[in-house]
């Protein structure tokens, strides 16, 4: 059975019809095809730095709340125990 699944496999692999196809054929490469990989990736890139921009923009007004405030919370959080 290991014998005859191997055989399959080489034949499948070795035979004339792969030999003779060339790769190459398959892709057509024109002058379009680099603006096409720039548009397919350009959102990749282009999308953490806007929402990294948009985040900052909305959390950048936020103030940090006071050192007291911050002991006074836990304070009161401690003596509630």
């Amino acid at each position: 059975m290991a014998r005859l699944s191997l055989f399959a496999f080489l034949a499948l692999f070795s035979s004339q019809l792969l030999a003779a196809t060339d790769s190459y054929r398959w892709l057509h490469v024109t002058i379009e095809t680099p603006w096409a990989i720039f548009i397919f990736l350009l959102p990749m890139v282009l999308l953490p730095a806007v929402l990294m921009a948009l985040l900052y923009w909305k959390y950048a007004g936020k103030k940090k709340p006071a050192k007291d405030e911050e002991t006074s919370v836990v304070s009161k959080d401690v003596s509630a125990d």
